[in-house]
């Protein structure tokens, strides 16, 4: 007779169907041999297999971090934790793990400053951001990190250099899954929301597909389901949400070739070079922008310049006798036949110098690919992200230019 299919059968069989391969484009990740359908599990990571802080507070460190004041934050706690774990090489629980992570990332916080100039404005902006804020955590965890002393032979800074955490910040900003945690009195209020989770991290993005993933609290497990179709030997993916390219890059490191959620930002600045600074109107047209949220988040797509880029446009390029009429604009109304080809001429002036902007920075990652061989791998995400938005501007530029002008 033949036996039944029990869970540990069921969980066994679950894991034959996934296993670990090499791809070209996305490196290493999930090959799964058997076709997967919608609203099956992919993985099933039990609790006790994530770390988390409460993995941080039955270690060794617990002693250290409940004595601690003021309290440091949880992300703090889990950097130390894996930088200490780190050192212990074989003499570590989670070095099987540890062995599978990156020597090194490619997060804005981990290149060379000449390359981060060659981002566009705003990303620009946002890395800086990031490598300031990094560096400010770590100077602020000094006294902290001195503390742990007691726990090696070798001088504590050798152990929590620079270089050392800004590899555990971009292990936990680029592959901790959300899992809500309770407030500690041994932790500060920073929000503790991380869990690293073996295994599951070596599914990587892609923008098409959709899942379902969080931690169930009736399994005691976190769970990711499929909500799409996978055949047989394909690599198995995941998606980290619907990220343009430059929020991929800044939060994971990399860049995906048709993203469908890639977008080209126009900055404040970007969008005054084009306005005559002689409309004696400008700045009340630019606080009625900023009032209503229209100067945040304008951009160029697949599908051309946003709603709101072309909002802005319009009220911008209202003549005084019309500037009455700006509620109209707001509300996506029509003024004047004249209004619209003035905005729909504007954005295609800016879209044309964005252009410009993508193919000059192009050029210099030529340059320095050649003068600095060391940073090709840096300068390829650089190279990919403004080829990919060069795409976008010159189909968003042929869309302007097909485009007729609304009557009134």
């Amino acid at each position: 007779m033949k036996k039944s299919s029990g869970r540990t059968s069921r969980k066994r069989q679950r894991k034959k169907c996934r296993t670990l391969s090499s791809y070209g484009e996305t490196g290493r990740g999930l090959m799964t041999t058997k076709g997967l359908q919608v609203g099956e599990l992919i993985i099933s990571l039990p609790e006790k297999c994530l770390l988390t802080t409460d993995t941080v507070l039955n270690s060794y460190l617990r002693e250290y971090i409940v004595k601690w004041m003021p309290p440091i934050s949880p992300l703090i706690a889990l950097c130390t934790f894996i930088i200490v774990e780190k050192c212990a090489q074989g003499k570590s629980l989670w070095k099987p793990y540890l062995d599978l992570l990156p020597e090194m990332y490619s997060c804005p916080v981990c290149l060379e400053q000449k390359v981060v100039d060659l981002f566009p404005e705003p990303l620009r902006r946002k890395a800086n951001e990031q490598r300031k804020l990094v560096q400010e955590l770590f100077i602020s965890s000094q006294q902290f990190f001195f503390s742990l002393q007691p726990l090696f032979h070798e001088d504590v800074t050798s152990v929590f250099n620079s270089q050392a955490f800004k590899w555990a910040w971009c292990t936990i900003n680029t592959r901790t899954v959300y899992m809500k945690h309770s407030q500690r009195d041994c932790f500060s209020r920073d929000t503790d929301t991380y869990a690293l989770a073996p295994y599951l991290d070596l599914l990587n993005h892609n923008p098409t597909v959709q899942v379902k993933a969080g931690f169930n609290e009736k399994t005691k497990c976190y769970e990711i389901t499929t909500l799409t179709h996978c055949q047989h030997y394909n690599e198995v993916f995941i998606c980290y949400g619907p990220h343009d390219n430059q929020r991929l890059l800044l939060e994971y490191g990399f860049v995906s070739r048709d993203n469908p959620h890639s977008s080209v930002y126009v900055g404040t600045d970007t969008l005054l070079k084009n306005v005559l600074p002689e409309d004696k109107q400008r700045p009340k047209k630019l606080s009625i922008l900023q009032e209503h949220k229209l100067l945040d988040d304008l951009t160029f797509g697949w599908d051309g310049p946003s709603w709101k880029l072309l909002t802005a446009l319009k009220l911008l390029s209202l003549e005084a006798d019309q500037f009455t009429s700006w509620k109209k604009v707001i509300l996506g109304g029509v003024v004047s036949e004249v209004n619209e080809k003035k905005s729909l001429d504007l954005a295609a002036e800016i879209c044309m110098s964005l252009i410009k902007e993508a193919q000059h920075a192009l050029q210099k990652v030529s340059l320095l690919k050649h003068d600095y061989e060391y940073l090709s791998t840096q300068l390829n995400l650089v190279e990919a992200l403004r080829t990919e938005e060069l795409r976008i501007l010159q189909r968003s530029l042929e869309m302007l230019q097909c485009l007729p002008t609304t009557t009134v």
